[in-house]
């Protein structure tokens, strides 16, 4: 199994959050993890984020930050291609989505063509989640409330 992280989803694994448990469980069933290129930006930004909206300790912070990085290395990662825009061209007239949003579905509805292997896809932004369902995409989680 394919499991597709987008960053809502990826950010679960090193901060405990609604949604944590089912994230970090469904990781180690997969037999490999898939993002977008985007998603580096978008973590290290969610992680600093949580670093001074939070009391996490400088050793805490150094612990998260060394385990994304060696985390990112075992990826595979959807390059922003024009192939990826024709797919975004193809998406934005059916679904309301913001710009990472539609790299996400888009990198993970080309890794799901591609290849013939059950794909997860994780996140946890309901519009996003709803389109993903909409294209065929099996979820994680199933439904937001």
């Amino acid at each position: 199994m394919i499991l597709y992280l987008d960053t809502s989803a990826l950010v679960k694994k090193y901060f405990k959050e609604t949604g944590s448990i089912e994230v970090v469980s469904t990781w180690k069933k997969a037999d490999v993890i898939a993002t977008s290129m985007v998603t580096y930006a978008e973590a290290m930004a969610a992680v600093f984020r949580k670093k001074r909206e939070s009391d996490l300790s400088p050793p805490s912070f150094k612990k998260i930050l060394n385990s994304f990085r060696k985390d990112w290395e075992s990826f595979v990662l959807v390059e922003l291609t024009d192939a990826l825009n024709a797919t975004i061209d193809n998406l934005l007239p059916s679904y309301v989505l913001r710009g990472f949003d539609a790299i996400h579905l888009a990198s993970a509805l080309m890794i799901h063509q591609s290849i013939a292997e059950v794909l997860v896809f994780a996140c946890y932004d309901q519009r996003l989640l709803q389109s993903a369902q909409s294209e065929g995409l099996q979820t994680l989680p199933h439904k937001l409330h």
